[in-house]
């Protein structure tokens, strides 16, 4: 799968673009920053319905090539702008995080975390 599968999948609108042909692995959806670092490893996207400048410094920490924010919400330019200048893409979707992680899974995208 790549970032242009997701955004399909999602019927998610992009907010800023990087590499839309970035390969993606795996995934995790998580409003806890914190729970991220800890507990997540080799993801490739992480779907969030946290909208602040953190969610794309963890992103950029843990290798994440896109972060799709969840229920339709909107960053600042500030989070835009940060993410452009890390090459991470920002997609939003309409969906829930129970149900966009559940078309994702549905879709053959597994979540990969630590055990």
């Amino acid at each position: 799968m790549v970032v242009k599968d997701i955004i399909d999948i999602l019927e998610g609108d992009i907010i800023c673009e990087g590499d839309l042909n970035t390969e993606i692995k795996t995934a995790c959806g998580s409003d806890m920053m914190s729970d991220v670092l800890a507990f997540v490893k080799d993801q490739s996207v992480l779907l969030t319905g946290l909208v602040n400048p953190q969610v794309v410094r963890t992103a950029e920490m843990m290798d994440m090539a896109c972060i799709v924010f969840v229920r339709g919400k909107d960053p600042d330019e500030s989070i835009v702008d940060l993410a452009k200048s890390r090459g991470i893409t920002l997609l939003k979707t309409k969906y829930r995080m129970f149900t966009a992680c559940g078309l994702l899974y549905t879709n053959g995208l597994s979540g990969g975390t630590k055990v």
